[in-house]
Order: structure tokens, then C-alpha cells, then sequence
């Protein structure tokens, strides 16, 4: 049995993803690729985010589940929904209208994205479907559609978030140093932090907790490792509406 379409109503994914290795904020994108029927001309050569169209049994929640896990097989990530984009000229370029005709959906289309935080490692991109890569957040390929616009979206979102809330640790492994969360926060926020003020703010956190342990198999004196505590955090900031008397 074929699932039923919605034509004009689709998810779109930025999958944000941090490489520990490099300190680089990157974003998954996929091929999309075109030749035409007679000849071997090539009509669209660019990348774009994962996305689908919703199925008409599906909330929006769970086509977005489906679209990242049919890319990268995960579920269990951080995700939030942050915008819609329905401007009438979002899938008007040349190119759009050539692979939307090929693709036989609305251009009329209107987009939920939705942005995920992974580390990159937790992700192969080897396959041939999807031709996935990541790319820095800072050095994006030629987009489709309005996509650059929607990460640029996302990214400003993020990049407000991690300054309210501890999201970063998603893109952490689970133990880590105070030098891996300071790199990541600059990768982030493309500005340089100052390691004693940082340092000292971090380690006052009840819910950053202090290993007996230290960093192995490095070059140089190990660090001490670190845990965020999930757990601490949501009994520190859990809302209360009572009014105390």
C-alpha cells in the first residue's frame, strides 16, 4: 500500500553536528543531483538539507523522526522545531522548478524545520542514496531551494539557545574537559572566550560534576574530566507556578 502524500506540506532537517577532532560546528547536507532524459546534460548539481513531504497519517513530529532516522538511522536526538517558511518565491530559482517538475510536487510548498544537535562521529556517511557529507558551518556549497536561508535560521536560534540552556552538552561526549566545552561554545559563537572567567563559571555549575577522572592516551599534562548532569539540572530549574505565603 502507497502512503498518501501531503504535496504542499514538508519537513525540512538541519542536522547540526560538532567534530571534536577539528572544533568545527558542521552541517549534513545531501546531493542533489539531475541529468537530463536525452543527453547527459547535467541540470542540477547542488546540496540541500534532508527533508520529505508530511504523509497524511503523520504529525509533523513524527515526519521529521522519520526523515533524520531514514538518513542517519538515529532517534534519541536533541530537537526543536524553530520556524515555517511559506514565502511564494522560496522554490522559484531555474533549478528548483527543473527538479520540482522532475519530482512532480507543489511549488507551493510550505517547509517545518526542524534542527538537531549530534557529534558528528555518531553518523556514517558513506552512503551512495543520499551521497551525504558534512560541511562546516562557516564554508556551506552552493544550496537549494531556500535552504541556506533555513540553517542561517537555525544557527542564530542555536547560537541564543546555547546561551540559556546547557544544549551543547548534546554535541559533547559524555565526559569531556572544561577546554572541550570552551572550543565548542567558540564554534559556536565564532568568538574567542577567556579561559579563566570561562573555567571558573563552569566548574561553579551544579550540574557540571567533577570525575575521578583525567584524560588518557594524550601527548601533554591530562585534564580533568567533566559530566553534565541531566538529572541536577532539571530538579535546579524546574518551573514552579505556586505562590510561597
Amino acid at each position: 500500500m502507497e502512503l498518501e502524500v501531503i504535496s504542499n506540506i514538508s519537513v525540512d532537517c538541519v542536522v547540526f553536528g560538532y567534530d571534536t577532532n577539528k572544533k568545527s560546528l558542521n552541517v549534513l547536507l545531501i546531493k542533489r543531483y539531475l541529468e537530463s532524459e536525452i543527453g547527459s546534460d547535467i541540470l542540477v548539481d547542488d546540496y540541500v538539507l534532508t527533508g520529505y513531504h508530511v504523509y497524511e497519517h503523520e504529525t509533523l513530529d513524527e515526519a521529521s523522526t522519520r526523515v533524520l532516522k531514514e538518513l542517519t538511522g538515529l532517534t534519541d536526538l536533541y530537537k526543536k522545531q524553530f520556524k515555517a517558511f511559506g514565502s511564494p518565491s522560496r522554490l522559484m530559482s531555474e533549478t528548483d522548478q527543473i527538479w520540482i517538475k522532475n519530482k512532480k510536487f507543489s511549488s507551493r510548498t510550505f517547509t517545518i524545520a526542524y534542527y538537531f544537535l549530534l557529534k558528528t562521529e555518531d553518523v556514517g556517511v558513506g552512503s551512495k542514496r543520499y551521497e551525504a557529507k558534512w560541511f562546516p558551518i562557516r564554508e556551506l556549497p552552493k544550496l537549494g531551494f531556500d535552504h541556506e536561508k533555513i540553517i542561517m535560521e537555525a544557527y542564530e536560534d542555536l547560537k541564543i539557545k546555547c546561551l540559556s540552556e546547557p544544549i551543547t552538552f548534546e554535541l559533547l561526549p559524555v565526559k569531556f574537559t572544561i577546554n572541550d566545552v570552551q572550543d565548542l561554545y567558540e564554534s559556536i559563537l565564532g568568538i574567542e572566550i577567556d579561559n579563566r572567567n570561562f573555567r571558573r563559571k563552569l566548574i561553579n555549575k551544579k550540574y557540571i560534576i567533577a570525575l575521578d577522572e583525567k584524560q588518557v592516551g594524550v601527548s601533554k599534562k591530562p585534564a580533568q574530566l567533566y559530566m553534565f548532569s541531566k538529572d541536577i539540572y532539571e530538579k535546579m530549574f524546574t518551573k514552579n507556578y505556586l505562590i510561597s505565603i
